[in-house]
């Protein structure tokens, strides 16, 4: 793993870089509002049409990923996210009003296409670069770190950017993105595929199926948990950035701060996860388990009180829940699946936590209509339903009678066997 912490640390940029090119907006979307003259429904739509594009493509980004490589498809997808900020950023320059937000909206198509190609091909990436399934876990949850840290930056970075030029936020987009593409084009060194092996869509859809067929109890319940995790996560965020500026008068950066101390504790604990869990498949899937059962009951704690102080230290247990089960998600899925469909599997989990991403902040901006209990008790029964997935349907081997693998022989093959077998 030494010899590729490079590679590693270039990789890690990805998830930083296009969780700060989304999430950072979320703190100044009403001071965009007032600076366009739209609706809060119109600049909601910066955030939707990026999520909506990405969850489409991620798919295909995942078969084009496993039939020409990954890092041919990573480095087109970075210039792509480039070119889409500075879309965004050079339009509300030059122009306003209407046509400045169509040209923003434009841009932010253009980033979608770009995300999708980018973070999800990262954790295949990760998987074909090391054999040892304890160097995968371990550099699966630097991956996620980095991808949480990102959210905890995104509130406060947002806002002091966008403190000196409400635009500046959408011009720094490219230069993170190009900062990224020059540490992926100079660092990472991808393997050799050994089967270059040039599937049509129909033999990569009959593919697709079979994998899902033969493994789709344990596949399914890790794509749910994964979008259940980002739900709970966007939900409430969603709900803390709203109570803070509606009821405490908090805005930019101040606020900022405040949102990323749950979102801190998320990070340790992604990180500390991918540490403590290695290469053993039973402790992946109890402290999986764990972390969900943590978030659910902190999240049914939250719902006896909406007193500020409380909320925010119950949701930040809540976000180390959400931190701890992610690495292991993220491990158990990566390293059950063969190389070759590697790609293809993970790109469909984070279309699912893209999912998660997209209905979590609409979701609770009803429920708040109703009362803080109800709202807190749905977010704690879906979360319970992540909890109880992990626990039922997730039954990996132990690793006690684990024989050394060849390295003439695929190690995905032995991994395949023993990661995540379904009774």
């Amino acid at each position: 793993m030494e010899d590729k912490k490079w590679d590693l640390a270039a990789l890690a940029s990805i998830p930083l870089i296009m969780t700060l090119g989304n999430s950072m907006l979320i703190p100044i979307l009403p001071q965009i509002s007032q600076q366009l003259q739209v609706s809060a429904l119109q600049v909601s739509m910066l955030i939707t049409v990026y999520a909506v594009v990405a969850i489409l493509l991620i798919p295909i980004a995942g078969y084009l990923s496993d039939r020409f490589g990954r890092k041919n498809v990573i480095i087109p997808s970075l210039i792509i996210a480039a070119a889409g900020g500075a879309l965004s950023g050079i339009g509300a320059w030059m122009t306003g009003g209407l046509t400045a937000y169509w040209i923003i909206l434009g841009g932010r198509f253009l980033q979608g296409i770009g995300a999708a190609g980018a973070f999800p091909i990262v954790l295949p990436l990760v998987g074909d670069m090391f054999k040892e399934e304890d160097d995968v876990s371990k550099s699966l949850g630097i991956i996620e770190t980095s991808n949480t840290f990102g959210k905890v930056l995104s509130p406060i970075l947002g806002a002091a950017l966008a403190s000196v030029l409400w635009y500046l936020p959408f011009l720094s987009i490219p230069v993170m993105c190009i900062l990224s593409l020059l540490l992926v084009l100079f660092f990472v060194k991808t393997p050799k595929k050994k089967n270059q092996d040039n599937l049509s869509i129909k033999q990569f859809l009959s593919d697709t199926k079979s994998i899902l067929r033969e493994k789709g109890r344990w596949l399914y319940a890790i794509f749910a948990v994964g979008g259940i995790s980002m739900f709970i996560l966007f939900g409430v965020l969603f709900y803390l950035s709203e109570t803070l500026e509606s009821e405490y008068g908090l805005h930019g950066v101040v606020k900022g701060l405040v949102l990323a101390i749950p979102l801190a504790l998320l990070c340790l604990a992604s990180y500390a996860a991918g540490k403590i869990i290695g290469k053993n498949k039973k402790r992946m899937k109890w402290t999986g388990f764990a972390g969900m059962a943590l978030s659910t009951v902190c999240l049914v704690i939250t719902g006896f009180s909406s007193q500020i102080y409380f909320v925010v230290a119950f949701f930040s247990l809540c976000g180390a829940g959400i931190g701890s089960a992610l690495p292991c998600m993220d491990a158990l899925i990566t390293e059950g699946i063969e190389q070759k469909q590697r790609g293809t599997i993970t790109s469909l989990y984070s279309s699912m936590r893209f999912i998660g991403v997209s209905l979590g902040p609409p979701a609770v901006s009803l429920l708040m209509k109703t009362n803080h209990w109800v709202l807190f008790g749905v977010m704690a029964v879906v979360g319970a339903v992540g909890g109880l997935l992990t626990l039922f349907a997730v039954k990996p081997e132990g690793n006690k009678n684990d024989k050394p693998t060849d390295h003439k022989t695929k190690p995905e093959a032995s991994i395949l066997m023993k990661s995540a077998k379904v009774r």
